[in-house]
């Protein structure tokens, strides 16, 4: 029987969540230990450490290999590694932690724990040279440098043990899936090849064209959510899950799609993100990634294309999971269907650019949406969705870089 990608670094996964007895007895063991605080993207971080979807990671990363990742790919032991996973915390609480001792990791918004780790480094970076390094930019209008600006001073690393997956399998059940469950179901519908379809979105027709293309060339696709934070004015992970999920009862073939997500926040990271969901997604069990316009990208900061080409720039043998690089895709009338660059001989006057952004925008300003956009069950759920909020709930939506055109 065909076999699935093998986990990044080439073993089985690695996760680092306790459960049954040994949970109930770190957790005990837990309450008495000096706390420190989880930012929301620690905390998306820590619980894909936990879930195996950070395999081979043990922990949070040392400054050698937060210096390794920025600089190099690599972590200090040689794994390629695209995006420093790093804790931090401020100077007061770093100055009563000595390396060696232990401390209980809590959720910064509720205080409840959720794993306890073996402090082995305490660290300062230069937050100046991860943004640009990582996110090709200081500007602090960058969500993803905002993130690391207001981080604190100081680095925590060491080994972890997971004690919890916060509220995800109950907030989102069915949707929310560890990378054990997502390689469970492909092997049982007897799937060798996977694609990973990238969404922090609902989706328009590029993308429905985007996850058919890659129907065509594997066995199956993984329509994946993030359910983690995303910037103001993006929709919400459970409105995204229903409009996935009719788009899938309706439009694609019976037995060629699961639908999962992911407890990750969004970085914006643009190409390093790319790889980075490249990392976990192999995790899960895929063989391919879908790599289309702008992945993971924001505003103006990426070139609409540099997520394909930074696959050509990293070792051969630092991933088996393969990009699947995919053009401007766009409704053209002339043609009368999805088309891309690579298909399609006609001229810009003749083609409907689709973008979430551009979707969005008009959703949140009751404008007219044609059919070519996007499908009409979709479009119900979201409308529904937009006519549920208060005025002091709507953010503007700005069309900026690769989605104003």
């Amino acid at each position: 029987m065909p076999k699935l990608v093998n986990p990044h670094g080439g073993s089985d996964l690695k996760p680092l969540l306790l459960t049954g007895e040994a949970r109930e007895e770190e957790l005990k063991r837990a309450q008495s230990l000096p706390k420190v605080r989880l930012s929301s993207r620690e905390k998306g971080d820590l619980i894909m450490l936990g879930i195996g979807g950070f395999t081979p990671l043990d922990g949070f990363m040392t400054r050698a290999d937060w210096e390794g990742v920025c600089d190099g790919y690599k972590t200090a032991s040689g794994l390629f590694w695209p995006i420093p996973i790093t804790l931090s915390t401020d100077e007061v609480t770093a100055q009563s932690i000595r390396p060696g001792s232990e401390v209980a990791l809590v959720d910064g918004e509720t205080a409840a724990i959720m794993a306890t780790m073996k402090v082995t480094e305490k660290y300062t970076i230069d937050k100046a040279h991860e943004c640009m390094m990582v996110y090709k930019t200081t500007d602090v209008e960058h969500p993803g440098v905002k993130m690391v600006m207001e981080q604190g001073p100081v680095n925590l690393a060491g080994p972890v043990k997971v004690l919890s997956e916060g509220d995800f399998p109950t907030r989102y059940p069915g949707i929310y899936m560890t990378p054990a469950q997502t390689r469970a179901i492909f092997e049982e519908k007897g799937w060798a090849t996977v694609a990973a379809f990238q969404t922090r979105n609902p989706m328009h027709r590029s993308h429905e064209y985007l996850a058919k293309i890659a129907i065509e060339v594997c066995d199956g696709v993984l329509i994946h959510s993030l359910l983690g934070n995303l910037k103001p004015g993006d929709i919400p992970a459970e409105v995204r899950a229903r409009a996935i999920g009719v788009l899938i009862d309706n439009y694609f073939v019976k037995n060629t799609v699961v639908q999962a997500g992911y407890p990750l926040d969004m970085r914006y990271a643009g190409p390093r993100e790319a790889l980075l969901h490249a990392v976990f997604r192999q995790n899960y069990g895929c063989s391919h990634l879908i790599v289309g316009r702008d992945h993971a990208g924001v505003g103006s900061y990426y070139g609409p294309f540099d997520a394909h080409h930074i696959f050509d720039e990293i070792p051969r043998d630092a991933l088996e999971i393969k990009p699947l690089k995919i053009d401007w895709t766009f409704w053209c009338y002339r043609c009368g269907g999805m088309a891309s660059a690579r298909t399609c001989p006609h001229e810009d006057k003749d083609r409907l650019l689709l973008s979430g952004t551009k979707l969005r925008k008009a959703l949140s300003e009751g404008l007219e949406i044609p059919n070519e956009f996007s499908r009409p069950e979709v479009l119900a759920v979201l409308r529904e969705y937009y006519a549920s909020l208060k005025d002091e709930e709507r953010v503007e939506v700005k069309l900026s870089g690769h989605s104003a055109r």
